[in-house]
């Protein structure tokens, strides 16, 4: 009786015009260093033009695109057909709409780092989840209420999903990690269009129709991360299990910016960083995005770092940012 094996996987990250087309670069090259016996696919996901964007959203570095596919990555263009420019978040949703049908896929926002080899994580794509290395964020405090219990309940009714089965019955009431809650940054599941169609149904019903108790909170930048939990759970998915610490801890790492990156990373993660981005071919393309100019290849990085002690962060990451930002060494 032969072993049961994971499938192969298709991992998808967003790529367009600006600093998307960098990090997906950089995403590419570390996957590639890594883990070179990947056996799935990486899709770069494209947004075309279209009326809901001003100008052109897809790759325009004309290097940058000659240069995915040498790094094993296949450009997929797709529609935006629901979000756009006005909330550019929801690539992530429409892309999964170009994804091949009835294929596993893991999703990964595109300033995501590489370090070990994901073929060897045991998913199951059946039991759908997402990164869990995320702070209360939404909903958010208000002085009358409601409190995000009775705003999870309303949301988990409006499209008749059991809220109570979603729950961490170790958590008190109102306490945000007692919901589902997740940061979108990485998620999976078994089909792309079922799981992505689900996720574009109730993000737009949420922004278009919002139940009364969320009259108070916003949806921007949030609604991707209010609508996953609920995809998530109607998939009869849920919480990560322990065989997938190694998303967010040694496998990747969601480094968001790179001034953060540098501030508070482990040595392995900046090694695995400047490790990928070292070879010729890759630095001709990542030299052209002026933060990661600065801080891969021209010190910047290293005196980010130099500020922090790693085992005495501060607790908060504004204020990291701020000291980063005093010091002149923040970039968007």
């Amino acid at each position: 009786m032969t072993e049961a094996r994971t499938p192969a996987v298709n991992i998808v990250v967003v790529g367009q015009a600006g600093r998307l087309t960098y990090e997906a670069v950089l995403f590419a090259a570390s996957l590639r260093a890594a883990d070179p016996d990947f056996s799935g696919r990486l899709f770069v996901a494209e947004p075309q033009p279209g009326p809901l964007w001003p100008d052109d959203p897809g790759i325009a570095d004309p290097a940058a695109r000659d240069l995915l596919p040498d790094l094993g990555a296949e450009i997929l263009p797709f529609e935006s057909r629901v979000f756009g420019a006005a909330y550019p978040y929801g690539n992530k949703i429409e892309a999964l709409l170009a994804l091949p049908q009835d294929e596993p896929f893991l999703f990964f926002d595109s300033d995501t780092l590489v370090m070990g080899a994901l073929s060897a994580l045991k998913i199951d794509f059946a039991r759908p989840s997402a990164s869990m290395r995320r702070e209360g964020t939404w909903p958010v405090p208000t002085l009358y209420g409601p409190g995000p219990d009775a705003i999870w309940r309303a949301l988990y009714a409006r499209f008749g999903l059991d809220f109570d089965s979603s729950l961490d019955p170790g958590r008190p009431v109102d306490h945000w990690r007692r919901y589902l809650y997740f940061n979108a940054g990485w998620f999976f599941a078994g089909c792309p269009r079922r799981f992505g169609q689900r996720f574009l149904d109730y993000a737009t019903a949420i922004r278009d129709d919002p139940p009364p108790e969320l009259v108070c909170q916003p949806l921007d930048p949030w609604l991707d991360q209010v609508a996953l939990p609920l995809t998530i759970h109607a998939e009869g998915g849920g919480r990560p299990g322990p065989e997938l610490d190694g998303l967010d801890g040694d496998i990747t790492c969601h480094w968001r910016r790179l001034p953060l990156f540098y501030a508070r990373e482990s040595d392995r993660a900046i090694a695995a960083m400047e490790a990928a981005a070292a070879p010729n071919r890759i630095k001709r393309v990542l030299k052209a995005h002026p933060p990661m100019r600065r801080f891969l290849y021209r010190g910047k990085g290293a005196e980010a770092r130099a500020l922090f002690d790693r085992a005495d962060l501060p607790r908060k990451e504004q204020a990291i940012r701020n000291q980063l930002k005093r010091k002149k060494l923040w970039t968007d």
